[in-house]
């Protein structure tokens, strides 16, 4: 617990960067605003992830402190897991069918991506393998770096792969009419002021015990499971307020669009057409598997295109939010994604990868 409050106390911004991070979420909040009062989907968590990203693109130094992050992720969790009282999880039966399929939908999806980024563009096979697998952008980093791959390169690949998709997912799917073409998604009341107390108090608390546990994603996951458990068994009602869970919905989207702040634009120009095509490449055999699932379940195919969708998954989790999809499928299957990219990527990468010092020789 001392090393956890040490890290909070340590991640506090000095005075430079407190002014940086209310750039960022001024950035967002005006992009977030502007695509909300266009009744564009998913509005505030696209608007302030495009208007942050194009910022930071034309050189503008953004970016969110991690305790910033850490809370909004909190916040999401609380109003993720307050659906689990106010519609039914359906298709339970059908979850592990499904997650089967995803298991397999991202090893096809990392291979051809893989191989179109070592066909087309003369990646090494590290850089490709690492470059394709979705989700778990952390462990992706650390691979990277040890076995001497081409982190610029796939960094630019898995963060251009994240903006397209949070960017076009919600157009797509409101255009298709599998979403609601505008709207705040599913809103709880307001909590009293005792149950919203409860409320964090359990979330931050089982977050802590996840963070320590090293539980991916702990603390969007740790405030989801202790909302869950309270809403599930009656013991409060409501949520956080609607304008708290909005300001949470523009706080990721300006996370997500301020990780162009690392790149610089020559890098990302020159990565450009690969990461485009793999992006085809893993959309199209995403989409072959949710065709199998539409055809074979009875799984919304709202709620298999966003848990199939090779997103980040607290991104992908915020959109189930605020596009009426249901967040505890879409939860449950990129938590299984991040667990199985976690354990099979580095044996893929040992197995069949090598390192930039092989290419080199």
């Amino acid at each position: 617990m001392r090393q956890i409050l040490s890290s909070i106390a340590v991640s506090l911004p000095s005075r430079n960067k407190a002014l940086i991070a209310l750039e960022t979420l001024a950035i967002g909040a005006a992009g977030g605003l502007l695509f909300l009062w266009a009744n564009l989907p998913g509005g505030l968590i696209s608007g302030a992830m495009v208007a942050t990203g194009v910022a930071a693109i034309c050189g503008r130094q953004l970016a969110v402190p991690a305790f910033v992050t850490q809370a909004v992720l909190v916040v999401l969790g609380i109003s993720i897991g307050g659906v689990v009282s106010r519609q039914l999880i359906a298709h339970v039966s059908a979850y592990p069918f499904t997650i089967g399929l995803l298991a397999l939908a991202t090893f096809c999806s990392t291979l051809g991506s893989s191989l179109y980024l070592q066909r087309v563009h003369g990646w090494d096979r590290t850089s490709a393998f690492l470059a394709g697998a979705p989700g778990a952008l952390s462990q992706i980093t650390i691979l990277a770096v040890e076995r001497g791959a081409d982190l610029p390169a796939i960094a630019v690949v898995q963060t251009v792969r994240v903006i397209i998709l949070t960017a076009a997912l919600p157009m797509v799917l409101a255009l298709s009419g599998l979403a609601p073409a505008s709207g705040s998604g599913i809103l709880l009341p307001a909590a009293s002021p005792m149950n919203l107390i409860a409320l964090v108090a359990a979330s931050l608390a089982l977050s802590l015990i996840l963070r320590i546990l090293k539980f991916p994603a702990s603390w969007m996951f740790g405030a989801m499971i202790a909302s869950s458990v309270l809403h599930g068994a009656g013991l409060v009602d409501g949520g956080v307020p609607p304008w708290v869970r909005s300001v949470a919905l523009v706080g990721i989207g300006a996370v997500i669009g301020s990780r162009f702040a690392r790149m610089k634009l020559r890098v990302l120009a020159g990565h450009l057409n690969a990461a485009l095509g793999s992006f085809a490449i893993a959309i199209a055999i995403s989409g072959l598997f949710v065709g199998v699932i539409a055809l074979t379940t009875q799984v919304r195919f709202s709620d298999a295109v966003v848990a199939f969708a090779p997103g980040a998954m607290d991104a992908m989790l915020a959109l189930a939010l605020t596009l009426h999809i249901d967040p505890i499928f879409v939860g449950a299957h990129h938590l299984s994604r991040f667990v199985f990219v976690t354990i099979a990527i580095p044996g893929i990468v040992h197995l069949f990868g090598r390192t930039q010092d092989d290419v080199d020789d």
